[in-house]
């Protein structure tokens, strides 16, 4: 385990993200709940609601998830420079906390806005790990 001890900062991004996104999950079935929503049911495609900003931020929570797991594992499992991995992991987690604060407060547009910018930078960052992983693979 000793090997890992270099990608801490990496680890714990994934750490950190999944607890983010479980600890929305019972926030965002209390919202639909109030909205009287049946379980698995979404709010109005409404931005202006909370209860549709917290659900959306929470589905995109869970289907970005997989993907910075699997390429933050890949990297570091193919041996990718520790600080590289440790530096996009937490540029991609502190871009994916800030996307959330602005999706929550509805700051901004709906799409192309501020939220859009910080998925970007959070996307870039785990494309780029993916790529390292490749390339190091190979």
């Amino acid at each position: 385990m000793e090997m890992f001890a270099d990608y801490g900062h990496a680890v714990a991004s994934v750490v950190v993200f999944t607890l983010v996104v479980l600890f929305m999950s019972p926030f965002t079935a209390l919202a639909k709940q109030g909205k009287g929503l049946a379980p698995g049911a979404t709010p109005d495609q409404d931005y202006n609601d909370k209860a549709y900003r917290l659900n959306r931020a929470y589905l995109n929570g869970t289907e970005t998830l997989p993907a910075y797991l699997a390429v933050t594992a890949a990297a570091i499992l193919m041996g990718v420079s520790p600080f590289w991995v440790n530096l996009l992991a937490s540029i991609a987690l502190v871009a994916r906390l800030v996307m959330l604060v602005v999706h929550l407060r509805g700051i901004g547009k709906p799409s192309a806005g501020l939220r859009s910018v910080f998925y970007v930078v959070a996307w870039a960052c785990m494309f780029v790990m993916g790529l390292m992983a490749l390339v190091a693979a190979f």
